[in-house]
């Protein structure tokens, strides 16, 4: 019998993945079921309409492969137009809507090695979006919190507010029959979001208000599965991995293993993130650049965007060194505020991510893909296999550094997650100027306040644990025993499940 350690942002994920293990289910059908309750429990944080970003680690190999299923701009896009009406992407609306990556991605990720039928993993969304699910705590605190977003769109205001039109709160069930419906058109056929009746029905909403996005735009969608960035410390034996651009992977890379001073490190790594992250696909990626292996004056470039983000992640690990970090998210909570009544789906705001500068990296162009925020993270050392994720936006690197190095030997792991962190950022963290975000009692406050002086970047305290930290979810495997922990600032919860497969 095979032990799978899995955490996720909410007990029905970590439910789903308890039923498609107890059915012969292995790690990475675990990992999917989760992902798919989530998009329907957690609609202000992914949804089948937002992308995906994943790490698998083949545990028998001791390989590592890269899932990055991220949707490009239309073909008809036209940035002149957009250029004349501003300096920057609109935060939402029906032109930040990419082609939505997550049900490309996890066929992707079940091809890698799901034991079942992807049908079968996503059977258990299925029977949450048609018998309801509570309202949580992160769903109420979203929707109040964009509620004018919420009020100004039918599908979302019909999804989550009552009949009075006030919002649904904790513990109301959420009944979502269209996005049943749209579940169960997939289980029969994964393409059908991209090719075939989920796709015209899709399209044809998002034109009818203003996307340029065809059939065409969806049919030519592919996951990448692609090798991973990686780098490993001498010293300790330890490797990171993360994926490539156009995710901001590279960051985390390049904060790691700067102990002494963190921030100044975290501080470089984003403002060359800022300036160098875009698509290789459609363009030179400065990767030498975005490591801080090489100095560059980014100074004189253009500066990135800066959109806020919500995200969800699920990590697994089993006990033959099978491993799987995935996030798939909405950008922004509820993402570009559309919810499509015919097929139920909630449409992420990726594209506002894109630089209008035409010199940007991750510049609009016709077909390219924004930079992306999504930094799914495994660690592997003799004996140790760490999977790791986040929320966090654009802050998802520096919440990671945090914790990484720790959780590879803490004997706790829900100790390292809930210690106070910092965060650096600006817009995305609701702040005028560039600021050190800090929770009390964060570790170092004083040195830490004093480098953000000396960086030029405001500094604020929370009055507590707050979400701007982010929601880290981990899986261990060490000296053979698997263990999860999920973040306190969460919704979420852990298992360590004994069924009859593995990874």
């Amino acid at each position: 019998m095979a032990t799978i350690a899995i955490a996720a942002p909410h007990p029905a994920a970590v439910e789903a993945a308890r039923q498609v293990t107890a059915e012969g289910g292995g790690l990475i059908d675990a990992a999917l079921a989760a992902a798919a309750a989530l998009t329907v429990a957690y609609p202000h944080q992914c949804s089948i309409g937002g992308d995906l970003v994943a790490l698998v680690r083949d545990g028998v190999r001791g390989t590592v492969r890269s899932v990055l299923s991220a949707g490009a701009a239309a073909a008809a896009t036209d940035p002149a137009r957009l250029r004349a009406a501003g300096d920057r992407m609109p935060p939402g609306g029906p032109l930040t809507v990419t082609v939505p990556g997550v049900v490309a991605g996890w066929a992707e990720l079940a091809r890698l090695g799901a034991r079942l039928p992807l049908a079968r993993s996503l059977a258990p969304a299925v029977a949450l979006a048609d018998g309801g699910v509570p309202v949580s705590e992160g769903l109420a605190r979203a929707i109040r919190n964009r509620l004018d977003v919420v009020r100004a769109d039918a599908g979302l205001a019909a999804l989550l507010l009552d009949k009075t039109g006030d919002p649904l709160p904790v513990g109301a069930t959420l009944l979502q029959p269209a996005l049943a419906a749209t579940l169960r058109e997939l289980c029969d056929d994964w393409r059908h979001f991209y090719s075939g009746p989920t796709a015209r029905r899709l399209v044809a909403g998002l034109r009818e208000r203003g996307s340029l996005l065809d059939a065409t735009d969806f049919a030519d969608h592919r996951a990448e599965n692609t090798a991973p960035l990686s780098a490993t410390a001498n010293a300790t034996g330890v490797t990171w991995w993360v994926a490539p651009p156009p995710s901001q992977g590279a960051s985390l890379l390049a904060v790691l293993g700067h102990g002494t001073d963190p921030l100044t490190a975290a501080r470089q790594a984003e403002l060359s993130r800022d300036a160098l992250l875009g698509d290789p696909r459609s363009g030179t990626v400065d990767l030498e650049g975005l490591l801080l292996r090489a100095e560059r004056d980014i100074t004189a470039l253009p500066a990135g965007p800066r959109p806020a983000g919500d995200t969800v992640a699920v990590t697994a690990v089993d006990d033959e060194g099978n491993a799987v970090s995935l996030i798939q998210s909405v950008f922004q909570s509820f993402g570009s505020g559309i919810a499509d009544p015919a097929t139920g789906i909630v449409l992420h705001n990726r594209g506002s991510a894109f630089s209008l500068d035409p010199a940007h990296p991750g510049a609009l162009r016709p077909g390219a893909r924004p930079p992306h925020t999504l930094c799914p993270t495994l660690a592997t050392a003799p004996g140790r296999v760490v999977a790791l994720g986040c929320q966090g936006g654009r802050a998802q690197a520096w919440i990671l550094s945090q914790v990484a190095e720790d959780l590879l030997d803490a004997p706790s792991p829900d100790a390292v997650l809930a210690r106070p962190r910092w965060v650096i950022g600006s817009r995305d963290l609701n702040r005028p100027h560039p600021t050190l975000v800090l929770e009390p009692g964060t570790p170092d406050t004083d040195r830490l306040t004093a480098t953000a002086h000396r960086l030029g970047l405001e500094v604020s305290v929370t009055q507590g644990p707050h979400d701007e930290a982010g929601h880290v979810q981990t899986a261990r495997l060490r000296d053979g025993e698997p263990d999860a922990a999920t973040d306190p600032r969460a919704d979420g919860t852990t298992a360590v499940i004994v069924g009859p497969g593995a990874g």
